[in-house]
């Protein structure tokens, strides 16, 4: 078996490779790298840019698996006039709202001033939409979410005003481009007479309001529902609670 050394000049990088893998985030990879807690095929790997092959074993010490397991993920039921990430135009961050009294009653663990160091959004939603957004500290969770592979859904109800016909929805579940690009297919239904369920796995910016617009509607009201396998379900608007350990996207 060729050593480290060997592998050095050739390969990938292991923090790049960890990433993939899903480990952590690239940045986290570095910063274990550092701290001599990443094992590749059995050795410790200190160096920052050491390549492996690409089928190599790597594991995490013990302690950086604890680190992990303590990393908060947050679920924020968000009101209308709050961005998602930094604060921008005078609107305050939906970050804002993670705080002791906006916590969700009942929930399972206690809110602890660490659990906002580098609290970041994985996802947007726009200043005049609500419902479900995740900040998390977690990379292996943001890449899960928004990386550039995911496959995870969003769902959205959509309140709307106008008049669509059978075409008009068919293109909305697909035919639809913005910016000069095709929309992945999406799954878009009435959910009653006002309102249109879109059912999403991208999140260009305004997404769903400018694919109304292309087939004559009007959005008056959005709201996100669920975000993977994880409802907003009775999540009081303005409140927030943790990701559950049993829970996953």
């Amino acid at each position: 078996m060729s050593s480290m050394n060997d592998t050095q000049a050739m390969g990938e990088r292991i923090s790049k490779l960890m990433a993939a893998r899903g480990l952590c985030s690239r940045r986290e990879a570095d910063a274990y790298i550092e701290r001599g807690l990443v094992y590749v095929n059995g050795e410790k790997v200190t160096q920052l840019g050491t390549r492996c092959a690409p089928d190599a074993k790597i594991e995490l010490a013990g302690r950086a698996q604890n680190q992990q397991a303590q990393l908060a993920t947050i679920l924020i039921h968000k009101p209308v006039g709050y961005v998602s990430g930094q604060a921008e135009d005078g609107y305050q961050p939906a970050v804002v709202l993670v705080k002791p009294d906006t916590q969700m009653a009942g929930d399972f663990q206690r809110f602890r001033p660490q659990h906002l160091k580098g609290l970041a959004p994985a996802g947007r939603l726009d200043i005049d939409s609500t419902g479900l957004l995740i900040l998390t500290q977690d990379g292996r969770v943001a890449r899960q979410l928004i990386g550039e592979n995911s496959e995870i859904e969003k769902e959205y109800l959509v309140r709307v005003e106008g008049r669509l016909d059978e075409a008009g929805l068919k293109r909305l579940n697909h035919g639809l481009s913005l910016d000069g690009k095709p929309l992945k297919r999406a799954r878009v239904s009435w959910q009653n007479e006002e309102q249109l369920r879109f059912i999403l796995k991208e999140g260009k910016k305004r997404q769903i309001r400018r694919m109304c617009e292309l087939v004559g509607l009007r959005v008056t009201g959005l709201k996100r529902v669920r975000i993977g396998k994880v409802m907003l379900g009775d999540l009081p608007l303005g409140q927030w609670r943790f990701l559950k350990p049993e829970e996953g996207f």
